[in-house]
Formats: C-alpha cells, sequence, structure tokens
C-alpha cells in the first residue's frame, strides 16, 4: 500500500475522497459483475484496512457500489484535514463548536428522483453480506429523522434489511431516534425520516457523534469540514439531507408496524437476532447520474473505526470535566471499538483510578471493561496494555466489578443488554519508592541509525573473517 500523503486538505464529498484514494494506490476497482450476494463482500473484507474497493455494475446491475472508505484511522485523519494525533481533539470541538448547516434549493442528490412503482433491488445494488444475513441489507444508510415537536434532526446508522419493493424492516437501539419515534406513534403518527447513501467521511463520522437529544450531527458535520454541509429538502416530507449524497430514500415509520427483520452480522461478529421490528415505507427514492452505493461489512475495520472514533471524543470529554488528569482515552479493535477502554491518567490522588473507571462505565453504557494506564503506557499498543496489567495490578486490591448494568443489547453475553462491568487500575501505586516501577531503557536506542550502522549485502560468514 501506498503511504499515507502527508495532505492537511479536507475532503469534501465521497467523489473527492475516492478521488484522493486512487491517486495514492488506496483504491481497488474490480471487474464488473462481482456477486452482489456474499462474494462482494468476501472481496470487501479481504481488501479491509488495506484498500477501499469501487464494485462496478455487480451482479450485471447498473449501479455501483463501494466499501471500505475509511478503514483505518490515518485515512479518517487525512480526510478530515488533521494530524493524525489531533483527530480526537478536532472530534470534540466540532460537537462543541457546531456549525449550523446551509439549505439550498437543488441538490446533486435529487438530479433523478423516483416516486411510484418504487423497487429497491432494482434501483440499487444492495449486497448481502454474511452466511446467515437474512437478505440484501443497507448497512451504510445515514438514518435522518426530525423530531415531530421541535423539528430538531437527528443523524444515526441503523441496519435496514428489505423487507419488500418498498418496505424496509430497522433495528431502532434505544437512542434519539427511537425516542423521536416513540412521539409520533403516542400520537397514531408516521414519523418522517431519510436513509442517505453515500456521504463524505466528515458527514459519515459524525453521524456516530454521541451527543445530547437535540443536537443536530450534521451540523457536527460541517464543524468537522470546517465549513457548513449544505443540505436539501426531501421530496416528500420536511427532513434535510445532505445535498452532495449519493441515494436519499425517503421515507416514513410507520405507527404500532412491526416485521420481522434479521439475522444479520453486526459489529461484535455475531449475528443480530431475529425479531419483529420497525418498519419504514419508502415513498421516494433521490439519486446523482450513476450513484454510488456504500455498502459497510458488519465487523469490519470501517465499520469499527466509525463506531470508536466519535465515542473517544465524547467519553474524553466527559471524564475531563471531573478528572481533568485524563489524557486520552482509546476503544481497542479487540473490543470491537466499543466494549474495550484503556484510560491515559496522570493519577494524582489515592483511588483515582477507581473513580475514573467508575466515570467511564457512566459515560457510554457499552463500555464493558476498561483499564487505567499511566501516561508512560502507549494506550494504542495492545502489548503495552497487557505488560501495564501484568505488572501494576492486583486483583484483590485494583479490581472494580459492577454487576446488573445496562451493556449492548447486541453483545451475546448479555441478557438481553442485562450485563456485567469490570475495570482495572493498572497504575503504579502513589508514594512508591521511585526503582520499583522504573521502566528499563537502553540509552540511546531511539536515536540509534540503523541503516547507517548495517552493512549492505553482507553473508555473516564472510563478515567475521
Amino acid at each position: 500500500m501506498s503511504p499515507v500523503p502527508e495532505t492537511r486538505s479536507a475532503a469534501y464529498s465521497l467523489r473527492g475522497w475516492l478521488d484522493r484514494l486512487e491517486a495514492t494506490g488506496r483504491l481497488t476497482v474490480m471487474r464488473p459483475g462481482v456477486g452482489l450476494v456474499h462474494q462482494l463482500a468476501a472481496v470487501a473484507k479481504r481488501l479491509d484496512g488495506t484498500t477501499a474497493t469501487l464494485f462496478p455494475h455487480p451482479d450485471g446491475h447498473s449501479g455501483t457500489v463501494v466499501s471500505g472508505l475509511v478503514s483505518d484511522r490515518a485515512w479518517m485523519a487525512e480526510a478530515l484535514g488533521v494530524p493524525g494525533d489531533e483527530l480526537i481533539a478536532h472530534c470534540q470541538r466540532a460537537a462543541a463548536e457546531p456549525l449550523p448547516w446551509r439549505e439550498v434549493a437543488e441538490a446533486p442528490v435529487q438530479e433523478i428522483v423516483h416516486r411510484g412503482d418504487i423497487d429497491l433491488t432494482r434501483l440499487l445494488p444492495i449486497p448481502t453480506h454474511n452466511e446467515h444475513d437474512s437478505g440484501p441489507y443497507i448497512s451504510a444508510g445515514l438514518t435522518i429523522a426530525r423530531d415531530p415537536e421541535t423539528g430538531v434532526q437527528n443523524v444515526s446508522i441503523h441496519r435496514c434489511q428489505i423487507n419488500g419493493p418498498d418496505r424496509i424492516g430497522i433495528l431502532l437501539l434505544p437512542r434519539h431516534t427511537d425516542h423521536f419515534y416513540r412521539k409520533a406513534e403516542a400520537k397514531g403518527e408516521s414519523l418522517e425520516i431519510a436513509l442517505v447513501i453515500g456521504v463524505d467521511p466528515a458527514t459519515l463520522l459524525a453521524s456516530q457523534a454521541i451527543v445530547p437529544v437535540g443536537q443536530d450531527e450534521l451540523e457536527i458535520a460541517g464543524a468537522l469540514r470546517g465549513e457548513p454541509l449544505d443540505v436539501v429538502r426531501c421530496k416528500t416530507n420536511r427532513v434535510r439531507v445532505p445535498a452532495q449524497a449519493e441515494i436519499v430514500i425517503e421515507g416514513r415509520l410507520l405507527p404500532r408496524v412491526r416485521e420481522a427483520e434479521g439475522p444479520f452480522g453486526e459489529f461484535p461478529q455475531y449475528y443480530g437476532e431475529r425479531a419483529d421490528r420497525h418498519v419504514i415505507q419508502v415513498d421516494a427514492v433521490t439519486h446523482r447520474v450513476r450513484p454510488l452505493f456504500h455498502t459497510i461489512v458488519g465487523g469490519g475495520l470501517e465499520h469499527l473505526l466509525l463506531g470508536a472514533i466519535p465515542r473517544e471524543a465524547t467519553i474524553l470529554a466527559t471524564l475531563q470535566r471531573n478528572f481533568p488528569n485524563v489524557e486520552d482515552v482509546h476503544l481497542s479493535l479487540g473490543g470491537v471499538g466499543r466494549y474495550h477502554l484503556v484510560v491515559k491518567l496522570r493519577q494524582t490522588q489515592h483511588g483515582e483510578a477507581k473513580n475514573v473507571l467508575l466515570g467511564a462505565f457512566a459515560a457510554h453504557y457499552d463500555i464493558k471493561h476498561a483499564v487505567v494506564v499511566d501516561p508512560d503506557v502507549d494506550i494504542h499498543n495492545a502489548r503495552e496494555v497487557e505488560w501495564a496489567v501484568a505488572t501494576r495490578f492486583q486483583a484483590d486490591r485494583d479490581l472494580v466489578v459492577v454487576g446488573n448494568s445496562q451493556c449492548s443489547k447486541l453483545d451475546p453475553s448479555t441478557d438481553d443488554g442485562l450485563g456485567a462491568k469490570w475495570g482495572v487500575d493498572a497504575t503504579i501505586p502513589i508514594g512508591s519508592p521511585e526503582m520499583k516501577f522504573k521502566r528499563i531503557r537502553v540509552p540511546g536506542e531511539e536515536a540509534v541509525d540503523i541503516d547507517r550502522l548495517a552493512a549492505p549485502a553482507a553473508v555473516w560468514r564472510a563478515a567475521i573473517e
């Protein structure tokens, strides 16, 4: 793979980002005809984290699918136009200082409009990913809904199963879209909704921000980009959608209607079970000429990083409000970007690390295991974190367990989302003798120039003569 260029210019559209990836050797274009059922996902997963993939005319469909757009943390920073070590701080600033969007009358995403006699799989190349998925899924669509009382929007990503030509089953977790829906359903009304497919990396990332109800993530997208996001009103409802997107499915979440949905391969790399879930009735589809259909393969790097990075920004801000000496946090990929948190703490008080652990559990219910370490530990290096636990932790002294807690409903080890959390204090006890926990080091190791000292093309037997 080509090295990531030292660019600081943000990518303001999906197509512009694809141009960047192609120019730097990070886009693989497949031959036409790759199968929509399993084969496309198999190829995308094989290249996950190495290159993005573009699939022209899969299975003979007129459309094109793209995947793996931001399957590397450094790519995400590049797409936002910031250095890698400033990514989380940039996300924090965007959530704290959102930019109101700018409404336009015409938009590329409405170049072509379909109303009536809609057949989603005919219009769009929708893949089936995993072996036991119940059918084709929209997995990278931004769900945009309006609060029926205030008109404020919420943006999120939910798995969406194609239930019929113009009908979609959707899994709503107990967050903001579900909150809006309950308000509408209580009045016997539908909830206006739009599924937006194919957006720039900043808007994709902003959709995963963990912010209070009433804050529109499209405004966070503008702040991440450094300029207001252009939006356009849907053709059949009042939802505003990104003007530069590729595809918009307009519809309504129906009141008191549930239909079977699932199973589907989710981010924990298990299947989300089949159950009766909410239903979207599709009213219109709008899109660009020759639109790009973005799909995210469940449990892949793109899926995990999109969940991890915004959560890290939110969790860090939450912890720093109460513990200003928390320096950084990291949600590890081994913990599926949601469940395992590492916190870097410059501890000043006895017992402080345990309070930080409790604060971490309160910061997001998904967090299941947390480890607090000292500033000398690289929290992005699993080996370093394990070393800290191995040498600075004692279970009878440094373990915190909280039972019967709200956890992720997608964690199969829980009882429908009810589970336990544990935290590990792997910090050096305050007042320890200096040499007891002093890390060994070889002087000059960092400055050694191996290329200058190594003998080129040397044969060892000749070298010792």
